[in-house]
């Protein structure tokens, strides 16, 4: 069977300071934050702590049910991360460890490129050799402009996700359709992906769990997932509380305009970090150790 490569990109979620501890019972700002919903949230489990996926049913459909059948499945618990190449990706998912494997589950075919309607705002953050950069939620994306909508059939505008860091995307063999359960998480910007490998999430908490894992081709001793679950899947009580900032907001402009102004000419859609936070209420504090207690309140 041949071998099946990926690519990936490094950047990722941040994180921001913490506020005072009257901001436990704080209800976030509906009009700057949106809550994650637990039926597109991934738990990916490692020795480093948990990555926390954002699925995107929107922009690859057809990849994000076959994770979420194959998590359902605890397909990918105790899997290795077999291909983790420094300043690019780490890649996983599949049964044999050697990057040859797959499920038992029909290839997905690949879904590179998405239509974009007015109900997926997209927010412009560079305007680059000819290309409209920016984001669909916490997805850095290139877009078509809004005005296309006016005169194509569909009413929508074509779109693709970037392979930023934090990007989750689905390996597969020189057949663009061979698409299965192999995927990676960048871990450094690689635009050379980008329309040629189906995005499906971006981690939007634990990146610093991707940064830490093995690194070779395969590692000496390969770091695992331990448990990959949907956060709906998942009692209540287990499931982070995590917020992601609207990238619709005028703070989200204010983040991209500042990290504009912080790398001057050398700024990239990739370099613009999504703050997230939780909340908490005091009884979270009387329990034991949470592993969401680690993200700081905006």
């Amino acid at each position: 069977m041949k071998k099946l490569f990926a690519v990936f990109a490094f950047a990722v979620a941040a994180l921001a300071a913490a506020p005072a501890p009257q901001a436990l019972a704080q209800t976030p700002d509906p009009t700057v934050w949106r809550a994650l919903d637990p039926e597109n949230t991934l738990y990916i489990d490692t020795a480093y702590g948990r990555v926390v996926v954002e699925l995107y049913p929107e922009i690859a459909p057809r990849h994000v049910e076959q994770i979420k059948t194959l998590a359902a499945r605890k397909f990918y618990d105790g899997l290795k991360f077999h291909r983790v190449i420094d300043g690019f990706m780490a890649q996983g998912g599949d049964p044999r460890g050697d990057g040859t494997g797959a499920s038992d589950l029909p290839d997905v075919p690949g879904e590179f490129i998405f239509r974009r309607g007015m109900d997926m705002p997209f927010i412009e953050a560079a305007f680059q050799g000819g290309a409209r950069l920016g984001f669909y939620k916490a997805l850095p994306i290139v877009s078509q402009p809004d005005q296309m909508m006016a005169i194509t059939k569909d009413g929508k505008a074509s779109a693709w996700g970037l392979h930023c860091p934090g990007i989750a995307s689905m390996a597969r063999g020189e057949d663009p359709n061979s698409a299965n359960s192999q995927f990676f998480l960048m871990r450094a910007a690689y635009p050379s992906l980008d329309k040629r490998y189906s995005i499906w999430g971006r981690v939007i908490w634990g990146q610093d769990a991707v940064m830490k894992l093995a690194v070779g081709e395969p590692p000496a001793k390969p770091d695992v997932m331990t448990q990959v679950r949907v956060a709906a899947d998942l009692p209540a009580a287990e499931r982070a509380p995590i917020y992601v900032m609207r990238a619709e907001s005028p703070a989200f402009r204010k983040v991209i305009d500042d990290t504009r102004k912080a790398r001057g000419a050398d700024f990239s859609v990739c370099d613009v970090q999504v703050p997230v936070r939780v909340t908490r209420t005091a009884d979270d504090n009387k329990k034991e150790r949470p592993w969401w207690r680690a993200i700081p309140l905006l």
